[in-house]
């Protein structure tokens, strides 16, 4: 869930866990830093 907008992050929430975490708006994300996100959310990961 979308918790609100920055600059250059928005910040997300697991409403299951209440972990926040901060994620670049960029056009690409390296593909670490794309687990890293997930893992931390506790979301499955892509690929």
């Amino acid at each position: 869930m979308l918790a609100r907008e920055g600059a250059s992050h928005s910040l997300w929430i697991n409403p299951e866990t209440g972990v926040v975490e901060a994620v670049p708006r960029h056009t690409e994300i390296a593909n670490l830093l794309a687990r890293k996100i997930c893992r931390n959310l506790g979301v499955p990961e892509i690929g």
